[in-house]
């Protein structure tokens, strides 16, 4: 199978399982995602093919929503790749981006290093940051039924993984407990310029919120 198939069979797989997926993880992240690997892509030398299937299918079964089951998105991935008769060492290669791409709390050591995981990473996390950023942490917030700030309730910047994976805190909090903490944990050189910009919007839009919270503007 050519290439092109394979990624338009991808693209057809991705969108089938997720077409019910929460808003943040759907398949118009997967496409955001996919846009941002091939833009930090076109200035890595890397194999653009990894890159490719690793973005588009780095979120084929999200832990959060299969019962913390941190195995089942590989799962998934290697039946789907194994039935277009993609070789192994390129299933093995995508399964270990799935394997390790999450932020975990940032806490989590990484086993596995390779630049098509650098870049497909800081692809994934700046969807996380900017104007998207800020949108998808309020939809997910909202889906977890989270209130939205608490003034009482501060943000936990020391989480183990457990912890972090089962935090229930309002959604501000999220900012200092991961998104603020994105941008200097970049790996490619695009990746560290598009987030320095988006880690600078979200900054403006925290001073925003606290100024309309206490009735300042």
């Amino acid at each position: 199978m050519s290439n092109p198939d394979l990624i338009n069979k991808t693209i057809l797989f991705v969108k089938e399982k997720l077409a019910n997926a929460e808003g943040g993880h759907d398949w118009f992240h997967i496409q955001r995602v996919y846009k941002n690997a091939l833009l930090i892509a076109s200035g890595e030398t890397c194999n653009e093919i990894v890159v490719k299937l690793g973005a588009l299918l780095h979120d084929i079964a999200d832990s959060k929503f299969h019962g913390g089951d941190e195995t089942v998105g590989g799962k998934v991935a290697r039946e789907f790749l194994e039935s277009q008769s993609v070789s192994e060492a390129v299933v093995t290669h995508v399964i270990q981006i799935i394997d390790n791409i999450s932020f975990k709390g940032g806490k989590t050591e990484k086993h596995f290093s390779s630049i098509e995981l650098d870049i497909v990473q800081d692809a994934d996390r700046l969807d996380a940051l900017g104007a998207i950023g800020i949108a998808r942490a309020f939809n997910y917030g909202g889906f977890k039924n989270r209130v939205l700030y608490n003034p009482q309730i501060a943000p936990n910047l020391h989480m183990s993984k457990e912890e972090y994976k089962n935090s229930q805190a309002p959604t501000i909090n999220h900012f200092y407990e991961k998104l603020l903490l994105l941008k200097d944990k970049m790996n490619t050189e695009t990746g560290k310029q598009i987030a320095k910009e988006r880690h600078h919007y979200m900054q403006g839009f925290l001073a925003q919120f606290y100024a309309e919270w206490e009735g300042e503007k």
